[in-house]
């Protein structure tokens, strides 16, 4: 979205800020200056104090580009919009995943908090990465020292709503340079004044007389800082098959798939392979607004999978990770990454990387490569306003040496000419669907159509991708689904959900196959595939977020019927054995609820549950023989839940036996 011309401040004198409402969208508002003398220097940071010294360097060094553009003309202005994300100070490192991986229901082991509703305010935690939307401006001057000055306005944020921050950078980027520090702070008063987030809802943002109209992304694809989850957000969590196709179902989808990945379209499935299994990639491209779309682009591939590996859109050398990354040794594994770079020396500095990806062309620098209507066309492509079908690179003996070549030399060969290419020895399980690519249209460089056409390209693209994932995972669907109680059964009698082993599955599924929509379009090595997505590092947050999704869903259920329940029908037709185990049942779901209540976690209908559960219990208790009730009454926390007995149920066929309140001898 382009700045609205009839934006105006001069009606926003009125406009008061909400610090507490800012924070749900924005940390901060940094204007960054590139000093001769002193290098990067945050000149304004909005609301001020809000950073870290040691965040303000970091995000200092990632809001300019490695270089001042070239292909620029003598005198002339050059914008660009990129991202960054970085890890937040205080924050531990994540844990490493085990590649053994028997039993991970591990949300039911030892007790059943995967059951009861999480505290919001848990949510509040710090959260680990913190993402740096840029809108930077190079402005080339002969009379300027060194030819020319820079300066960035950055929005950082937790959240990475690409589909809210980069249109409202070129609102907010060109305004303040217009009109300098105000610009900041009209901006920050009207974004307090939005509502809440509510991820996967698209939202109306009114910025001034502009309108910001965004769908986020939705719930199972942001990551949750301590992995809490509240009623609210579990029961919109990651629907297994989504309903409607053009709903977000994960980060980033207004990504450019078919610009970015133009001349790499056959390596798709290699790369959505892995990034499914969490292998490290380094991106190479010659600007950062192509690598952030690179980057976004392939986390949004594995969509609706929640995306657990690592992703630096923009990666620099004074990132902190770097020391970490060069120091590893010939040979030592590279950490589950993606990483994207236009510095050609992470080349040599991390060797070690297995998968190198280089995408973009030099030639193509503007800010519409920062959208999702960029075009990604190839310069020098006859013009025209017909539509045509993309001409992929067939087998030829020229195509094959020039493949030999750039295998021979290796990404080092980036060094002197910029190509489109991968470097990687993984042996895919996936084949390229060509009959996908085919329904791919080339619109050449018209400037009429090759938006359009780009947004037709792209959703072919990511409704296949997301078909494919979600057949992948579907193999995982017995795991997740709920049980309700059957007619004449006991809702007290919540069965425990199904455990996971690895070995297990891998077996049931090799004798079942993958199923017809992945058979046709996998090799022969497809199981090899599962195997490493379990070992990788995005499948335990994943089964391990949908397990608590299945879990509280299957408890809401029984907690429901357990409130419609007839304890006097259910009883008719138990013996006395039956009976006792009920009334213990009811007892520990009537605990259980009043724990809740005690540490502040109840739902909303607990008192009226806790009536029901202890009315129930008193139901119980007048069946039972007038010496089982002697004995039960020994306990004095039970003593106490049975005072206050309501009028008794008569049974038939079973003498009624009144006990009110009975001291224990």
């Amino acid at each position: 979205m382009s700045r609205s011309p009839s934006f105006s401040v001069k009606s926003e004198v009125n406009v008061k800020l909400d610090p507490e409402s800012l924070q749900k969208w924005v940390v901060a508002f940094c204007i960054i200056r590139f000093d001769l003398e002193q290098g990067q220097l945050i000149e304004e940071c909005y609301p001020p104090d809000c950073l870290t010294q040691d965040e303000e360097l970091e995000v200092a060094f990632s809001s300019f580009p490695d270089s001042i553009s070239q292909h620029q003309n003598r005198s002339s202005i050059h914008d660009c919009i990129f991202f960054f994300r970085l890890r937040r100070k205080g924050v531990s490192q994540p844990r490493n995943i085990s590649s053994e991986i028997t039993e991970v229901d591990e949300l039911s082991q030892n007790t059943n908090d995967s059951k009861l509703p999480r505290s919001k305010s848990s949510l509040g935690t710090k959260p680990k990465y913190m993402y740096g939307f840029v809108f930077n401006r190079q402005r080339h001057d002969e009379r300027l020292r060194r030819g020319g000055e820079q300066k960035s306005v950055v929005i950082l944020s937790h959240s990475p709503y690409s589909t809210v921050f980069k249109p409202l950078l070129q609102i907010m980027g060109p305004l303040y340079f217009d009109i300098g520090r105000r610009a900041l702070e009209h901006i920050a008063a009207y974004v307090s004044m939005w509502p809440a987030p509510v991820p996967g809802k698209q939202m109306e943002l009114p910025i001034g007389n502009a309108m910001l109209k965004a769908h986020l992304p939705p719930v199972h694809s942001l990551v949750m800082d301590g992995e809490t989850f509240s009623e609210e957000s579990t029961s919109s969590m990651a629907p297994f098959l989504p309903n409607n196709q053009s709903v977000p179902q994960g980060l980033f989808h207004d990504s450019d798939l078919f610009g970015t990945f133009r001349g790499l379209l056959l390596q798709l499935w290699l790369l959505w392979e892995l990034q499914l299994i969490g292998e490290p990639i380094l991106i190479i491209a010659p600007t950062p607004p192509q690598c952030c779309e690179a980057v976004a682009g392939l986390v949004s591939l594995v969509a609706p999978l929640l995306c657990s590996v690592d992703f630096r859109p923009y990666f620099t050398i004074h990132d902190p990770e770097f020391s970490r990354l060069n120091a590893l040794q010939d040979g030592a594994t590279f950490p589950p990454m993606v990483l994207g770079v236009t510095n050609l020396f992470f080349l040599k500095a991390l060797r070690n990387i297995p998968h190198i990806v280089s995408v973009g062309n030099p030639a193509v620098n503007r800010l519409a490569q920062t959208s999702r209507s960029s075009s990604g066309s190839v310069p020098g492509a006859p013009e025209g306003f017909g539509f045509r079908q993309l001409s992929l690179k067939k087998f030829s003996p020229s195509n094959l040496l020039n493949a030999v070549k750039l295998r021979r030399d290796g990404p080092l060969c980036l060094m002197t000419e910029h190509k489109e290419a991968i470097w990687s020895t993984y042996p895919a399980a996936m084949k390229p669907d060509t009959s996908i690519l085919n329904r791919l249209i080339d619109a050449g460089l018209s400037p009429r159509v090759e938006e359009s056409m780009s947004v037709v390209n792209n959703e072919i693209l990511r409704r296949h991708f997301l078909e494919l994932t979600t057949n992948f995972l579907a193999p995982f669907g017995p795991y997740f689904r709920t049980t309700t109680p059957s007619e004449g059964c006991s809702p007290f009698d919540e069965p425990s959900r199904p455990q996971f082993s690895a070995d297990e599955f891998l077996a049931n599924l090799s004798t079942r196959g993958p199923g017809k929509f992945l058979a046709k379009r996998m090799r022969s090595n497809w199981l090899d595939l599962y195997r490493r997505f379990l070992k990788g590092p995005n499948f335990m947050p994943w089964f391990q977020r949908r397990c608590a999704v299945a879990e509280q869903e299957q408890h809401r259920l029984w907690r429901q019927a357990r409130m419609n329940s007839d304890i006097p029908r259910l009883m008719s037709k138990m013996p006395e054995l039956e009976v006792v185990d009920l009334f213990n049942a009811i007892e520990r779901h009537l605990l259980r609820e009043m724990e809740l209540q005690e540490s502040r976690r109840a739902y909303v209908d607990s008192v009226a549950t806790c009536q029901k559960l202890k009315g129930d219990l008193l139901t119980v208790f007048n069946v039972l023989p007038k010496d089982m009730q002697q004995l039960l009454l020994l306990n004095p926390q039970r003593a106490s839940l049975l005072r206050g007995s309501p009028e008794p149920a008569k049974l038939p066929g079973r003498p009624l036996v009144q006990v009110g309140v009975v001291s224990p001898r």
